[in-house]
């Protein structure tokens, strides 16, 4: 009776096209998680909150800012920041996964 429990054998081959499957979903993660996209997102949702709560603002919150619309003018900064987020993610997305290599037959 054997010490060790029968492993598969792998070729180089099968590891090889493992390794590539593996990279190509490492380059979809991260294209779909980059940093841009997600703080450009957030920065346009609060953007939109924020400047809806400064066009809805009554005087009384306009004098406590000593008469300036602060919310109104941080809701329009934080959409046009998450805008240029995200316009440059577009403008210059993550590089695409490198080809795939196929294995050459001997």
């Amino acid at each position: 009776m054997s010490e060790h429990p029968e492993r598969p054998e792998y070729s180089e081959n099968d590891v090889q096209r493992e390794v590539t499957e593996l990279e190509g979903r490492s380059a979809t993660a991260a294209r779909l998680f980059d940093i841009r996209r997600i703080i450009g997102g957030l920065f346009v949702l609060y953007g939109v909150i924020v400047t809806i709560t400064g066009l809805t603002d009554g005087d009384a919150a306009i004098d406590k800012a000593e008469g300036i619309n602060i919310n109104l003018w941080t809701g329009l900064g934080m959409l046009l920041l998450g805008l240029f987020f995200l316009t440059w993610l577009k403008l210059r997305p993550t590089a695409p996964p490198p080809p795939q290599k196929t294995p050459e037959s001997h």
